[in-house]
């Protein structure tokens, strides 16, 4: 039946009700255009004239659509049709808060899959701002109110650079549920829980406190629902801010080198420039080589003071740590000044209060699982870097699009 067609007997049939008007049902029909040639539903039966486009005009009230209809057993019918779609991608019945699989309805494993696990998104946490070592995660709990079971988000984090196989090195796994809420992970790893704008939403987050400055990351999730189900992976890829350098103490080594360089090097002025240079670490050496050259460069520049001084091996062995910094930090290292600075942020670790028998990790709801928050202090280091004394700017960690 062509659409048209039912608006209009549904309309003849309302205006002909002298007892009471279909409920929830205002119909009021104007030529909107005309439906294209190509729609052959669109044609009257014996008329050659195109019926009116079907507008939406207005909305009164909104109410499950199966209310509209009067019949109890076809309002049981269409209501049950519409659960299933929506909550079971229509293959399955819904039965309280969970759905009874057709028997079409399952996976090469055997497993039921007519209730989609959803996909979850990580994210960076928008209330811990990323420092150097210290990068917080966050993801909204994706277990719908009915259907599937949510029983563990599993989290990979590596560090990827040149040096690094990425198909080989696989990183390290956890499990959100058995590693981090039962704190019986890392102690540089730690979970958190809050509510979004509705309270029946959860927020899961998770911290990490060791991560390695300038580094390269990739996290990856999933969900694990009760019947051992994968969901889609979300990844999230950054690099942590730059280190945390010390300026005042790089200036003062730069003299230091100069006064070593300068004149006649003895044999062991030689091995406490090799041996200063040595100890300190990439970014160091790179603010290093900076102040060098902004104060006596009209002597020659480092490298080629380091190489005269030191010998090319020496040198090469001091020099090729300058390529660990990244371009985005090695712009940052040149800025005129740098200032240091750590400061604490409070963040809600979360435990759980009992602990998920063994063997029994897909029979176990998350949502369930009875947590105790408590907030603590956590401390971030930052640089900040300005061309010119008391105006700085902050940098934060970069996000890259996977």
């Amino acid at each position: 039946m062509p659409f048209i067609t039912y608006l209009s007997g549904l309309l003849t049939a309302q205006m002909l009700s002298d007892d009471q008007l279909i409920s929830g049902v205002e119909i009021r029909c104007e030529e909107k255009g005309r439906c294209p040639s190509t729609c052959h539903l669109c044609r009257r039966p014996g008329k050659e004239q195109l019926s009116p486009t079907p507008v939406l005009l207005e909305i009164n009230r909104v109410v499950p659509l199966y209310t509209l209809i009067q019949d109890n057993g076809t309002k049981e019918a269409f209501k049950s049709a519409l659960m299933s779609s929506y909550w079971c991608s229509g293959k399955g019945d819904v039965i309280d808060d969970w759905c009874r699989c057709d028997l079409s309805a399952f996976d090469a494993s055997g497993l039921p899959n007519c209730s989609p696990l959803p996909q979850p998104v990580l994210r960076l946490s928008p209330t811990v701002e990323p420092s150097s070592t210290v990068v917080s995660l966050e993801w909204v709990d994706v277990q719908p109110a009915i259907g599937t079971k949510v029983s563990d988000y599993i989290l990979q984090h590596k560090k990827v650079d040149e040096y690094t196989d990425t198909d080989l090195y696989t990183g390290e796994f956890l499990s959100f549920a058995d590693d981090l809420l039962s704190g019986l992970g890392t102690s540089c790893v730690a979970a958190g829980r809050s509510h979004g704008e509705v309270p029946e939403v959860s927020i899961y987050s998770v911290i990490f406190k060791c991560l390695e400055p300038d580094g390269l990351y990739k996290f990856t999730l999933y969900a694990v629902d009760t019947r051992g189900r994968h969901s889609e992976l979300s990844t999230v890829t950054l690099r942590t801010a730059c280190p945390l350098v010390d300026d005042n103490k790089a200036e003062e080594i730069a003299d230091k080198i100069y006064n070593l360089y300068n004149g006649y090097t003895s044999g062991k002025e030689q091995q406490i420039a090799y041996n200063t240079l040595m100890e300190v670490s990439a970014s160091m050496l790179f603010r290093v080589q900076h102040h060098y050259n902004s104060h006596y460069e009209k002597f020659g520049d480092f490298v080629w003071r380091s190489e005269d001084e030191l010998g090319p091996r020496k040198a090469h062995l001091i020099l090729r740590r300058l390529e660990r910094v990244s371009r985005h930090c090695s712009s940052l290292l040149r800025s005129a000044y740098i200032q240091s600075r750590v400061e604490t942020v409070p963040y809600l670790f979360c435990r759980s209060e009992e602990i998920r028998p063994a063997g029994m990790v897909w029979y176990s709801i998350l949502k369930d699982t009875k947590i105790t928050c408590e907030e603590k202090m956590v401390s971030m280091a930052r640089n900040t870097y300005g061309e010119s004394k008391g105006r700085y700017y902050l940098t934060l960690s970069k996000v890259i699009p996977f």
